[in-house]
């Protein structure tokens, strides 16, 4: 990894914008998305639906049947990880995944409580709350600390009544206002091309780091991207699942700093980074073929 000067980052208030999946069964794919993560359909045609909350995007889904389904060494998706504002809300998301699908598993991070499941095409996807940032416990040298602890389930779960504490009988249907996808999890052949990308191009910074995992974020997040090789992935992305996502900059000089950074990696002859201009932003893919787009609000 190149090294980078420690104020050339991402500046706070960086998120993550639009993920996009490649389908093969638009119709239960959507339905999922709608049903159980509790999304509203904002648009939809033949081959494309976009689903959201409060009339903004979170989510595109592309059908795309001659498409492979995603192999066994294939690099791409771990989460896509829709955060809700409360943990009320986390008690309804609960509420409606045990009443329309399957919970595969639920955890304590300290900073944050989530739930994990797998949509009908095996897409990973995580519905979580952060804690208050004042209670993120930290390191000696600052870095958020997060751990992988059993997740006080019951307790969520009837935090879905509000105050009074009751649990409501039937699940709420949409996911609240102030929903948003709070992070992507990838699946990399290699972190140290995630970080040539990510980190010295794009410019997050390396959070929380463990065995054959790497958190990064903008701002002091617990992080906005991961990416691990738990898995031994190997080759790049071809099949069906993650197609690209965005991360959202403030404004245009935080657009340009990326810019820069990204034709320094570029640069590199170990590197191979092409910044395509697109539409309030630019495009790169990676090197397990999954594009990042980065744009302005």
């Amino acid at each position: 990894m190149t090294d980078a000067l420690p104020d050339d980052r991402l500046p706070a208030g960086t998120r993550i914008g639009r993920a996009a999946l490649r389908v093969a069964d638009l119709d239960e794919t959507t339905a999922f998305y709608r049903d159980v993560v509790g999304l509203a359909v904002l648009d939809r045609d033949g081959d494309e639906a976009v689903l959201g909350v409060d009339a903004e995007p979170l989510l595109v889904l592309r059908r795309d049947p001659d498409r492979p389904e995603r192999g066994r060494t294939e690099a791409g998706l771990f989460h896509t990880a829709f955060r809700v504002p409360s943990r009320a809300a986390l008690g309804e998301a609960l509420g409606r995944v045990r009443d329309r699908w399957r919970l595969d598993g639920a955890s304590d991070h300290l900073v944050s409580e989530a739930l994990y499941l797998d949509d009908p095409e095996g897409n990973g996807v995580e519905i979580y709350r952060d804690r208050p940032r004042e209670e993120w416990p930290t390191d000696d040298d600052g870095t958020v600390r997060m751990a992988t602890d059993p997740l006080d389930v019951e307790g969520v779960a009837a935090a879905a009544g509000g105050e009074s504490g009751e649990a409501s009988d039937s699940p709420a249907d949409h996911a609240p206002p102030g929903t948003d996808v709070g992070h992507v999890h990838l699946e990399a052949t290699s972190l140290s091309a995630f970080e040539a990308v990510y980190v010295d191009g794009i410019g997050f910074e390396i959070g929380v780091t463990g065995p054959n995992v790497r958190f990064v974020a903008a701002g002091g997040y617990h992080h906005h991207l991961a990416a691990n090789t738990w898995r031994g992935r190997t080759t790049p992305a071809t099949g069906l699942g993650l197609a690209w996502f965005e991360v959202v900059v403030p404004d245009v000089d935080a657009l340009d700093a990326v810019r820069t950074r990204l034709d320094a990696v570029a640069a590199d002859s170990d590197a191979e980074v092409a910044a395509d201009e697109r539409d309030r932003g630019i495009a790169v893919t990676d090197a397990d073929g999954i594009e990042v787009r980065v744009r302005t609000p």
